[in-house]
């Protein structure tokens, strides 16, 4: 799946409105919605088939880490300043990409539990969560939406990666943990 010419206008004239600019812009945080007009949001039968990877990076800026960092080469650019694309059928879900992306813009998400969902996020801050621990989940805009069980976590070039379970309607927007001690 490739970038096409459309997706490049709707980012430089608005979210399909001529001299408006997209919303990500002006409110500085990225919606599901902004994500599914930019081709960037996985189909949700794809999430529920188990993790996958969502690059949440709708700006032309020259950055391809994700591209090399794939060791399954799922994510592809065709110049620098492209958005990522995730092939999402070569997509394991394995969060190389988010321990890696300099921008903190690359989740995965994984819908295939029956009664919960899975998200794991990029995590800068001490103290590092510990598996089994309870955690403030927090949206797009840094909002507190409950809490959720650490499952997983490790470290890559001083970036944890945190794995989370989540209730399956916040899948989409849990984008960070807090660790409350």
């Amino acid at each position: 799946m490739k970038l096409g010419g459309g997706t490049h206008q709707l980012l430089h004239s608005g979210d399909g409105m001529a001299g408006e600019s997209p919303s990500f812009r002006s409110a500085g945080i990225v919606t599901v919605e902004n994500l599914r007009r930019l081709g960037l949001a996985p189909p949700e039968n794809r999430m529920r088939r188990g993790p996958v990877a969502v690059v949440e990076c709708p700006e032309f800026i020259p950055c391809n880490i994700c591209v090399d960092a794939c060791p399954f080469r799922a994510i592809s650019m065709n110049k620098i300043t492209d958005l990522p694309r995730i092939d999402w059928e070569l997509c394991t879900g394995c969060g190389t990409c988010v321990a890696l992306c300099p921008g903190l813009a690359i989740f995965v998400v994984d819908l295939s539990k029956p009664d919960k969902a899975l998200v794991t996020v990029p995590h800068e801050f001490l103290p590092a969560p510990e598996v089994g621990e309870e955690v403030w989940l927090l949206g797009r805009d840094g909002r507190r939406l409950g809490k959720g069980k650490v499952v997983r976590v490790w470290e890559r070039n001083k970036t944890w990666v945190v794995t989370v379970e989540v209730p399956k309607n916040l899948a989409m927007e849990v984008r960070a943990v807090w660790v409350e001690r």
